[in-house]
């Protein structure tokens, strides 16, 4: 062979790795979308369990999952004890709905009116186990609770699956995803927590309470700003005020929490690159369905 077949040989092999390592990182990207957070985060352990607001931020490279994992479990009987803030929204809301451009799994069925209803206060969520109630409310969060009232009137939801259930054995946290139209909470599926509605909004609320049990926040990917759609996420344990506060926060649960908690103690179906923060879902054992979600 010449030099120059050889030269060439080189080339296209070249090339070759560069198509497949920029696929690999593509499809890396594309798997971390809504697997919002994962087991490498580190977290730190507050005694007593609950979070002021100035612990959110992790000064402690010591602090790992493994030692929250002791202490971030959440006793069935106890009340949230996280509250809504006093809305600070004056004057008329215009919200904005984009279409998405992501190659992800999808359900679109529109996009919300640009005015939200601002005397809506309370989202139930009517699961196969019983109904999960949040308050709301749209002087806090207009565009998002806007969004949710859309999809439900749209029965968006209905017949979808909770696609990710992670306890404190498994990832250190304690909480509940939902809203992924496309999920088969098998804990198999690798594209389970990259589906949509089809669009995105900007975010709003963010930072204004920690993440603690009971608190309802939407999710989005991982170190992305503007990117909230269908998908939302029900905390379970105080230790949650640990994630980072880069999420819009939808509202509270006010009854049903005992549901979720209930369906946790049957396990969970462990996904590997979940854990690792590389896509996929942990799911629970004994599905959670959504019937019918309505806001009033």
């Amino acid at each position: 062979m010449s030099g120059d077949d050889d030269d060439r040989q080189s080339e296209l092999a070249r090339q070759h790795k560069e198509r497949q390592q920029q696929r690999a990182a593509e499809q890396s990207s594309k798997a971390r979308r809504n697997t919002f957070i994962g087991a490498g985060v580190a977290v730190a352990v507050v005694a007593g369990g609950i979070f002021a607001v100035t612990t959110l931020v992790d000064d402690n490279p010591s602090s790992t999952p493994a030692a929250a994992e002791a202490s971030a479990t959440a006793t069935p009987t106890e009340e949230p004890v996280t509250a809504l803030p006093t809305p600070t929204q004056t004057g008329p809301v215009t919200c904005e709905y984009k279409r998405e451009t992501a190659d992800v799994p999808m359900k679109f069925v529109g996009l919300p009116p640009k005015k939200p209803n601002m005397k809506l206060s309370k989202m139930t969520v009517t699961t196969n186990h019983g109904n999960i109630v949040i308050e709301v409310d749209p002087k806090l969060t207009p565009c998002s609770v806007n969004s949710m009232a859309f999809l439900a009137k749209k029965g968006f939801y209905e017949k979808t699956k909770c696609h990710r259930l992670v306890t404190p054995e498994v990832s250190g946290l304690f909480l509940l995803q939902c809203g992924d139209p496309k999920a088969k909470a098998d804990g198999k599926n690798p594209t389970d927590g990259l589906g949509t509605a089809g669009y995105v909004f900007r975010d709003e609320a963010v930072g204004v309470v920690p993440y603690g049990r009971g608190v309802v926040f939407l999710t989005q990917p991982l170190d992305a700003a503007g990117q909230n759609s269908s998908q939302f996420a029900i905390s379970l344990s105080d230790e949650n005020a640990q994630i980072d506060p880069q999420y819009s926060v939808l509202g509270m649960v006010t009854s049903g929490l005992e549901i979720i908690e209930k369906v946790a103690e049957d396990g969970v179906l462990v996904h590997e690159e979940d854990i690792t923060g590389d896509g996929g879902s942990t799911a629970p054992k004994t599905p959670i369905i959504i019937e019918k979600v309505r806001l009033s």
